[in-house]
């Protein structure tokens, strides 16, 4: 019906619906529109020689200095269409002049395009494209009489070569780049739930052993004081709790297993920890300022453990990049979640994230379904935050 709007929308559903498909149009609407003006390129380039140097225009160049650029970008996705167009176009541009001005753009125009494509594409396609540049400009140099075409095909030969090494080499580093990139990634990552495998183990270990502590003393008390086998089935089940909910956030996320017999055999540290973080900091020579808020209360394990690694890896970063003697950590004992804060005013690094310390971070920080803010203060300085939330008990 006329006018009629959707809940929640301004416009009426036939604007909406000739906007939706306008968006989904658009793409080839543009693509078409390119190869049309390609389509128009060899006319337009003919158009210009043909005039010669002293009757060009301005009105005559633009168009095709403009086609040319449309031919280009066509190179990215349709690389040999869009360059047979190119050497087409030139091929007949000089059929038409004749003359080493054009002959010379020519070859200036396609090397770039084959260095472009070699940047852009595979091997095999860069190749073909250089081929086709190759047989062109010898067929072109073949149209003034008394030239010498096996020097002059030397030439074109080494030009062509460079072009192309210089794209192809350019191709081959980004690629190369890419790889190390994820390569680094991968090992990141993979070394952080290896850390985090080793401190499950930890937790579940010690969960489990007082869960078996207790259900021994229970069975032994049971007849004749039932008010400790009664204490002793109340820590087994909030025990239990604990370590469920810690093993539904984690295990879901962790793919390999570590190493049997290299886990640590220490507790898992946390929060009550960090007096001797402070100390150890404070021997490399920063002083570390710690501010608590809220209500001080037992955490889960996971999550006090994830909270002591990310304050420690913060201040490792202080210690190593901050240049300075001292930062503070906050950290927010809140209703439904715990905020932990590491802030500094020293220089920091020029790229934060170019380390394996705040992928870590965020890793545990994305495993307990929490929020983490990283990066450059305003006023100069780091600043690391971290949100996980509490799940009610």
């Amino acid at each position: 019906m006329p006018g009629r709007t959707r809940p929640g929308y301004d416009l009426p559903m036939a604007a909406t619906r000739t906007s939706f498909l306008f968006r989904r149009a658009r793409p080839s609407v543009w693509t078409v529109l390119a190869w049309c003006g390609a389509a128009l390129y060899p006319a337009a380039l003919n158009l210009v020689v043909s005039h010669g140097a002293p009757g060009l225009t301005r009105v005559e160049i633009v168009p095709a200095a403009l086609l040319t650029f449309v031919v280009v970008g066509l190179l990215r996705r349709h690389p040999l269409p869009a360059f047979t167009v190119l050497v087409f176009a030139w091929g007949a541009a000089c059929l038409v002049a004749n003359t080493v001005a054009v002959a010379l753009l020519q070859m200036l125009t396609t090397d770039l395009a084959v260095g472009f494509v070699a940047a852009n594409h595979q091997r095999r396609t860069s190749l073909i494209t250089a081929g086709m540049a190759f047989v062109t400009q010898i067929a072109t140099i073949g149209l003034f009489p008394g030239t010498d075409v096996a020097s002059r095909g030397v030439l074109i030969l080494v030009a062509l070569v460079a072009a192309w090494t210089v794209g192809n080499s350019a191709r081959e580093r980004r690629e190369h780049a890419r790889e190390l990139s994820e390569q680094a990634t991968a090992q990141a990552v993979t070394a952080e739930r290896l850390r985090i495998a080793r401190e499950l183990h930890d937790m579940v270990a010690h969960s489990i052993g007082i869960i078996a502590i207790q259900a021994g003393v229970g069975s032994r008390v049971i007849d004749t004081q039932p008010g400790e086998a009664r204490k002793s089935l109340d820590a087994i089940e909030a025990t239990s709790r604990e370590t469920l909910s810690g093993l539904r956030r984690m295990l879901g996320a962790l793919r390999r297993a570590d190493t049997p017999g290299t886990a640590p055999l220490d507790p898992a540290p946390g929060l009550a920890d960090l007096d001797r973080l402070v100390a150890a900091t404070a021997d490399a020579g920063v002083r570390v300022d710690v501010h608590w808020r809220g209500e001080r209360r037992p955490l889960p394990p996971d999550i006090d453990l994830s909270a002591f690694r990310i304050v420690q890896e913060a201040v490792t970063n202080v210690v190593r990049h901050a240049g300075t003697p001292a930062c503070e950590v906050h950290v927010d004992y809140r209703d439904d979640e715990l905020s932990v804060e590491i802030v500094d005013d020293g220089v920091g690094v020029a790229d934060p994230g170019s380390g394996f310390g705040l992928v870590g971070m965020r890793e545990r920080v994305g495993l307990l379904k929490g929020v983490l803010t990283a990066g450059p203060r305003p006023g100069g300085g780091f600043r690391v935050a971290a949100r996980l939330p509490l799940e009610s008990r």
